[in-house]
């Protein structure tokens, strides 16, 4: 479970003078693992990828990860990668549950195509395929013509072409406005014509 250093001082300052001290004692003995300043995990062998949208928020997974999850690239991500807004800059987190990496995509095209997942008392969301792949996107530098994003996808990329020819087409035509990206555009434009 996730706790914060104001849920523990609330709960162990009636019984404790300084709970700062006993939280320390806490943590040195394995109650409580911190992630980063301010917040601890009960269970040490918690999935990593339950905790990304709490480290740093509003967020949600996307990017490599969302892609990796989905079965559209044949690497594993050693990252938990998250799309945030609005922040104008990137974030990295090194937690002993893993490494995390945030990016900025538009505010128009944050909350968009987004699944809300429950695992026990944890919750997260993570980009629906399309999304990620649009968000993987609109990162990248410039791409000039239908060619050169086909190159992109599938060699530099390595997205699988039964991922490509299972997603929504016209999902991606929605999307592709809000994120004011030729990439993205240029993306769907792609798909229209595969």
């Amino acid at each position: 479970m996730i706790v914060t250093t104001r849920m523990l001082v609330d709960s162990y300052g009636k019984e404790y003078g300084n709970p700062k001290t006993k939280i320390g004692r806490l943590v040195k003995s394995g109650v409580y693992t911190p992630i980063i300043r301010g917040l601890y995990e009960s269970d040490p062998a918690t999935d990593g990828m339950l905790l990304a949208d709490v480290i740093y928020a509003p967020s949600y997974l996307s990017f490599d990860y969302a892609l990796s999850f989905h079965g559209l690239i044949p690497e594993r991500v050693e990252a938990y990668t998250s799309a945030t807004t609005g922040k104008n800059r990137s974030k990295c987190y090194i937690t002993p549950f893993g490494r995390y990496t945030y990016s900025d995509v538009p505010k128009a095209a944050f909350f968009k195509r987004l699944k809300y997942h429950i695992v026990g008392e944890y919750t997260y969301w993570m980009a629906e395929p399309e999304k990620a792949l649009c968000d993987k996107l609109y990162k990248l530098p410039p791409i000039t013509s239908l060619k050169a994003m086909d190159a992109v996808l599938l060699d530099d990329l390595r997205i699988y072409e039964e991922g490509l020819e299972a997603m929504d087409v016209s999902g991606i035509a929605e999307l592709a406005p809000w994120y004011g990206s030729r990439n993205v555009s240029l993306f769907s434009k792609y798909m229209q014509r595969r």
